[in-house]
């Protein structure tokens, strides 16, 4: 620690000020979020770290190799404190800026660290403790990013630091998967002859149906991607959307909107199996009576609810890219349409932190939320230099509305 109270002082790093400066703003943020490596790995560390970190009251942090916080999640009540100290996403923890602290720490050291209270360097981070470890990109070895566990005595137990490490061992086996996967699935459209010797896929994936934000279905099997008519595409969400098997006459109204276009469903079901099979999708081909999947098939609108029953608010607005099958006007997915939006809407008011529900605010469907701006106004800290921005908002929206 007194090397690092060192460099601090060395560098010329205020003790009494803000630690974290703000790298990156919303928009930037955003689209560097996006791009990055870590971005893939989410649903693990949330796997393993989520349950720990509200039973515990701690937060969740990933950061890039600089040290800048990318995504937080964890208790909300936490976060909200943490915000008072620029514990924030977009904010720079790094050495140079913030001085000692786990996540800049570990990253000049390049192994997991955990930091007591005091042992911070700045002043106004002594009430806080945390552990963090590095992650490293498996090919070349070099860091690219860190995981971080911040809040009071409890992220420091015992038990935390080898929490981690273990996380992040799983984060880098997942981050070698995917290259194992991008190189076969490579490999597979390539028609040289040295497709035949790609490393093969780690881990079976299940099989993908995308449907949010999109006016047609997108399937994805082992690297290949199919683009499914919007029809076809209704048809495997509400058959994916019901496990257990859906019988002829309930899809026909779900889809057609009456139970007696029983032929008509039937019809266009052998054109769905015939499209799979031509695609070479032919596992894929919904089973009858009651109709469903020979196989368990991964639907983009389920993972966004399981991720909201884990309480990981961040990740599954992440992967709400827009609500199911927009231009869709079949009931049984406009019914799964408000089923999802009203979960996630719900639960952003109930539980999310203020920049998740700004993130959620802006997008297509709480643009004119008028309630969802609101309550991310209340939670802004009085300080912070976001409330005008977000009472300008309001102020249009209640124009917008004649209020």
């Amino acid at each position: 620690m007194e090397e690092s109270w060192r460099r601090a002082r060395a560098r010329a790093v205020d003790p009494d000020s803000l630690p974290g400066a703000i790298d990156l703003g919303e928009s930037e943020l955003r689209d560097y979020r996006a791009a990055h490596p870590l971005a893939s790995t989410l649903p693990v560390i949330h796997r393993l770290l989520i349950r720990h970190t509200f039973d515990a009251r701690l937060i969740i942090a990933v950061g890039d190799q600089f040290g800048r916080l990318l995504w937080i999640d964890g208790d909300r009540e936490l976060r909200r404190q943490a915000e008072g100290m620029a514990f924030i996403e977009g904010a720079n923890w790094s050495e140079d800026v913030a001085g000692t602290s786990a996540p800049g720490t570990a990253l000049a050291l390049d192994h997991g660290i955990q930091i007591r209270g005091a042992e911070h360097y700045n002043r106004i981070v002594h009430p806080w403790s945390c552990t963090a470890v590095p992650v490293h990109d498996p090919a070349s070895g070099r860091i690219i990013g860190v995981i971080d566990i911040t809040g009071g005595d409890a992220a420091v137990e015992p038990a935390t630091l080898p929490l981690l490490q273990a996380t992040v061992a799983a984060v880098e086996a997942e981050l070698h998967v995917q290259r194992l996967d991008a190189l076969a699935g490579a490999s597979r459209r390539s028609e040289s002859s040295s497709a035949r010797s790609a490393p093969p896929s780690a881990v079976a994936r299940d099989p993908q149906l995308h449907v949010l934000g999109r006016e047609t279905g997108l399937l994805e099997v082992d690297g290949r991607e199919l683009e499914l008519s919007a029809r076809h595409a209704e048809l495997l969400a509400l058959i994916a959307w019901h496990p257990a098997g859906v019988r002829a006459e309930a899809l026909a109204a779900a889809v057609y909107g009456r139970d007696d276009a029983v032929m008509t469903l039937r019809a266009e079901m052998v054109r769905l199996r015939r499209a799979l099979e031509r695609a070479g999708f032919a596992g894929l081909v919904p089973l009858s009576r009651p109709y469903r999947l020979p196989v368990r098939l991964d639907l983009d609108a389920h993972r966004v609810l399981a991720f909201l029953d884990r309480g990981a608010h961040r990740v599954a607005l992440g992967h709400y890219a827009g609500e199911v099958l927009p231009g869709s006007r079949a009931p049984g997915i406009e019914s799964m349409r408000a089923e999802v939006a009203s979960r996630l809407r719900e639960s952003m008011l109930a539980d999310a932190t203020a920049d998740t529900l700004l993130d959620y605010a802006r997008t297509d469907v709480a643009a004119l939320d008028l309630e969802v701006w609101t309550t991310a106004l209340k939670l802004l800290p009085a300080a912070s230099p976001r409330r005008t921005a977000v009472v300008t908002r309001i102020e249009a929206i209640e124009r917008e509305l004649g209020h």
